[in-house]
């Protein structure tokens, strides 16, 4: 299997679990110019990317046009334990979609 675009760190505390994510991505507006044919890079950017642990949804962005490249999440969320499973899926305007999964530590 190809290595995901998102690269994640989980970590549980007490009864909280944080997650650092990073989306390995060029977010293309489409309004950028190749410099050397001059033409429109096409517009290549996530519009969703959701984080899942046990069934639940945890985290849910909505993303277009103005995110910079290679965006950076951070977020919390009650429950999780070490060694359990997030299940990451994302979805780009181009409709190219993925789904990966990350351990928790």
């Amino acid at each position: 299997m190809a290595k995901g675009i998102l690269r994640v760190k989980a970590k549980t505390a007490g009864d909280l679990t944080s997650v650092k994510m990073l989306a390995k991505h060029a977010m293309e507006t489409g309004l950028r110019k190749d410099k050397k044919t001059g033409d429109k890079i096409p517009a290549k950017y996530l519009q969703e990317i959701q984080v899942s642990h046990a069934g639940k949804v945890v985290f849910q962005a909505n993303l277009g046009t103005a995110i910079s490249k290679n965006p950076y999440f951070s977020f919390s969320f009650a429950g999780g334990a070490k060694g359990e499973e997030l299940q990451l899926s994302w979805k780009e305007n181009t409709g190219n979609s993925a789904t990966e999964t990350a351990k928790i530590k």
